[in-house]
């Protein structure tokens, strides 16, 4: 255990926040690249077509919330059968099925059943979670499994109420998820072999996924509880600091983002929005708030969709009341909390950001693009394409991947 804590704080300091190994079109993980839902794409269609968008191919599926991860023209994914959960790898250019592996039983949930996170690539590795807690390593090339933990063995505890969500992030020689409520709300796994390496916190967990985020007290791994939000340090599990942040049913579920060395926080329930600053006081880092914005009357309140900054601006989804229907797309200054636009019920979805536009997957699931300007919210097209969902949408040379609980379609957005 001391070799892989060693080799993981030796790889930290080399990192960067590009996690994983990948060429500029691919789509490793959980929102992207850098997990900030941006990527770095250009070309795209500035206009509506006028046949409509188009589709290049589609594949059946099943049930499932995981979202899709593309590295190297492979499309990864998970969903379950009627007996089990599995992770799939299809062909980007035709969607033909590459290889499926069972990794757990079929799980069920009255939210929604099957697997919720999405898988990690890095290093011709696959790293995902099922809905129940089993964290599992497979081969990239050919689905063969490498080594597999049950994390409710591990770290004891009930199962978490709405499924396990928050996806593997990879720093270094680390795999870190957040765990069912237990021992540790989060822990770290060695990348080659499974190793236990460390667990923190015994708060009861939260649902969103943990990234790795910049801050004046460095980079740490930054993940919510339901109670509150933490910086780790990767390669020791210290707990650097932490900013109190519970929220009704532990629904933290919209992950932290940064801004600059900022950490912007939002949930749903009502809860609201703040921007932290991480500031050394008498020797120690405490959490100091920049602006904050609690309660019915809050700017923004991300359900469990992660907000996307671009150019010192925010865009989320703000969604009214304890879960209700009512979910608005919002535009706020990221270093003021001063609202810009607002688009009144547009509903509620998934963004990411590319090419100077946000694409949006609503859970009616329709692929809408709309210009990511902070002057005017400016819809430039809309299309259904899949069934409800859940997931954001992925994207890679050019071409956008969506799922819904029976099927995944891949759309080309290239001009």
């Amino acid at each position: 255990m001391k070799s892989h804590i060693v080799n993981s704080l030796i790889a930290v300091l080399m990192a960067t926040l590009l996690i994983s190994h990948c060429v500029a079109d691919d789509w490793p993980q959980f929102l992207g690249q850098n997990r900030d839902g941006k990527s770095t794409e250009t070309g795209l269609i500035s206009s509506w077509p006028k046949d409509g968008l188009r589709e290049t191919w589609r594949k059946k599926l099943g049930p499932g919330m995981s979202g899709i991860s593309i590295v190297n023209e492979q499309v990864v994914t998970m969903f379950q059968d009627e007996r089990q959960q599995f992770v799939v790898c299809l062909n980007a250019s035709n969607g033909n099925e590459l290889w499926k592996t069972p990794v757990a039983p079929t799980y069920q949930n009255s939210m929604g059943h099957g697997p919720r996170a999405t898988p990690t690539i890095s290093d011709g590795s696959v790293y995902a979670y099922t809905g129940e807690g089993i964290l599992v390593s497979l081969e990239l090339k050919s689905g063969k499994e490498i080594w597999k933990v049950d994390l409710r063995k591990l770290n004891g505890g009930k199962p978490a109420e709405y499924g396990t969500s928050g996806s593997p992030i990879v720093v270094g020689n680390e795999v870190i998820v957040p765990t069912n409520p237990g021992k540790y709300s989060v822990c770290s796994f060695a990348k080659e072999d499974g190793e236990f390496l460390w667990g923190t916190n015994d708060e009861v967990s939260g649902y969103a996924s943990p990234m790795f985020l910049d801050s004046n007290a460095g980079k740490s791994i930054a993940t919510f509880s339901g109670k509150s939000l933490f910086g780790v340090e990767p390669g020791s599990g210290k707990m650097i600091w932490k900013y109190d942040f519970p929220t009704e049913y532990n629904c933290n579920t919209a992950s932290p983002i940064n801004i600059g060395k900022k950490i912007l926080i939002s949930s749903g329930e009502n809860h609201g929005s703040a921007l932290l600053s991480i500031d050394k006081t008498d020797g120690r880092w405490q959490v100091t708030e920049i602006w904050k914005s609690f309660g019915r009357n809050s700017v923004l309140r991300c359900e469990w969709q992660t907000p996307v900054f671009h150019n010192g601006y925010v865009y989320g989804f703000d969604n009214v009341g304890s879960a209700g229907p009512a979910t608005h797309l919002t535009c706020i200054d990221a270093e003021t909390g001063k609202q810009m636009w607002q688009k009144i019920r547009f509903g509620k979805g998934n963004m990411i950001f590319v090419d100077g536009k946000l694409l949006i997957s609503t859970m009616k699931g329709e692929l809408v693009i709309v210009e990511a300007a902070s002057s005017k919210f400016k819809e430039l097209g809309r299309q259904k394409m899949i069934g409800q969902t859940r997931q954001a949408p992925a994207i890679s040379s050019g071409k956008v991947y969506l799922r819904d609980q029976s099927e995944i379609v891949c759309v080309d957005l290239s001009k």
